[in-house]
């Protein structure tokens, strides 16, 4: 078979494509190629400007055709880097005779100048600033605008809905009434927390030679700072930050907190989409029905909160990933083994089917209809969730065991009905005024500050 959406082994290509589509700008094996290109060409420019006396006189007008190798990449480029590396048998290489194929083709470059591709780098120089710039531009250019459209979508019911009263729920059972827009707004708030928590991790590299010492260009060229030129290569061409003591790989400390960070951000939507699929089971939601669409092939009345239930399953799987990812790249045998190569193509699963995840969520909760009807009904039969609110004034009158009395009251399987609490009321030996003050609270009221 070949592949397509239809053939695809991961849902990710095969029937969520449509949702995970642009990640494949970061993530697939045409992406690393274009940015392992990326790097190495800016590396070579990088080098023009320090410069080295063998480029002191190279054409400054030649960096941005060089630079339009990566800028045009194509996948017939990416076709003929996979038929050198045919040849070549590592990846990394074909990259480096790939560029030198395309500067024969713009000209103007001495023959000694092309060997200065990949000058004194070991490919994990390469990858370990492809693979943390893709993260870097998919976080900024996709997943972030993602959650934030989910906060803003959140932000907006919370402003709408924040007069509606709710009914409480604690172990699963009735608690002082809330209000539906702050229940919304807790979201947002703990979405935004971690949202920035993650923007302010650092997002590293590694770059320092074989074994991350320069010995190569050292041992060339011992008059220059090796170390402040990577850093500067880093920061200033690449935008991440270069860890200062590696072996031949990254330490990828810093690329785990990144997952880890996901993985709270996840954790909260997880969160978030079992109690709106709560909500909608208790009928304090309706959906908004798309005609044609089949709820059940059984039970023709059904309408399920699948959008809910999608998002749930697809971050489990992120999270799965993400955690194995955290907890596997910082550790590697000595100076470095292999694991961690094959383990870094698959960064873009987690982000993938979080991605699948957050379109899920948005569509569930743009589905959703508001039941006032049910949420006062609901508070209409539980009037015994005043009772905090009268024992803590009775406390503060100085009434002896407000909270026996009311617990007394309360804790019964007899139904509290607002007759049951005016007559309690009435009942007390406290002023006309405190009674007045008691007799105002109701399930629709006391909703705090």
């Amino acid at each position: 078979m070949n592949l397509d959406v239809l053939t695809a082994i991961s849902p990710i290509d095969g029937r969520y494509r449509n949702k995970t589509e642009q990640l494949a700008g970061y993530f697939s094996e045409y992406a690393l190629i274009r940015y392992r290109i990326r790097v190495e060409i800016e590396y070579f420019i990088t080098l023009c400007e320090l410069p080295l006396p063998q480029l002191e006189s190279f054409d400054h007008q030649l960096f941005e055709p060089l630079r339009d190798i990566y800028r045009s990449f194509s996948e017939a480029d990416a076709a003929r880097v996979k038929e050198i590396e045919q040849v070549t048998n590592h990846d990394v290489k074909a990259v480096e005779y790939f560029i030198k194929e395309k500067i024969n083709a713009i000209g103007g470059f001495p023959a000694s100048a092309k060997e200065f591709i990949h000058f004194g780098l070991t490919s994990q120089d390469i990858n370990n600033t492809s693979v943390p710039l893709s993260i870097k531009e998919a976080l900024d250019e996709v997943y972030y605008p993602m959650v934030e459209e989910l906060i803003e979508q959140l932000n907006d019911y919370a402003e709408q809905w924040k007069n509606i009263p709710m009914l409480a729920k604690t172990h699963g059972q009735p608690a002082s009434p809330t209000r539906l827009g702050k229940e919304v707004m807790v979201y947002v708030y703990r979405l935004e927390e971690q949202l920035r928590a993650l923007k302010d991790t650092p997002i590293t590299a590694k770059f320092g030679g074989a074994t991350g010492n320069y010995n190569a260009h050292h041992v060339a060229y011992p008059q220059y700072d090796w170390r402040e030129f990577g850093n500067a290569f880093v920061s200033e061409k690449l935008g991440l930050e270069r860890e200062q003591w590696t072996t031949q790989i990254s330490n990828y400390d810093w690329l785990g907190a990144i997952f880890d960070a996901m993985r709270r951000i996840n954790t909260i939507i997880i969160d978030l989409d079992r109690d709106f699929w709560m909500y909608i089971s208790m009928e304090y939601f309706k959906q908004k029905i798309k005609a044609g669409e089949v709820g059940s092939s059984a039970m023709p009345h059904k309408v399920n909160p699948i959008d809910f239930e999608n998002s749930e399953g697809n971050l489990g799987i992120a999270n799965a990933i993400l955690q194995f990812l955290a907890q596997k790249l910082p550790v590697s045998r000595l100076q470095r083994d292999l694991t961690d190569s094959t383990v870094l193509r698959n960064v873009g699963v987690p982000m993938g089917h979080a991605l699948i995840a957050l379109q899920s969520t948005l569509k569930g909760l743009r589905k959703l209809i508001l039941n006032e009807e049910k949420l006062h009904e609901d508070l209409e039969n539980t009037w015994a969730v005043v009772a905090e609110a009268i024992q803590t004034i009775l406390r503060r009158e100085a009434y002896p065991n407000p909270y026996e009395a009311l617990k007394a009251l309360t804790r019964t399987n007899e139904r509290m009905t607002e007759q049951t609490i005016r007559a309690f009321i009435e009942g007390l030996e406290v002023s006309e005024d405190v009674k007045q003050e008691l007799r105002a609270i109701t399930p629709w009221t006391y909703t705090g500050q």
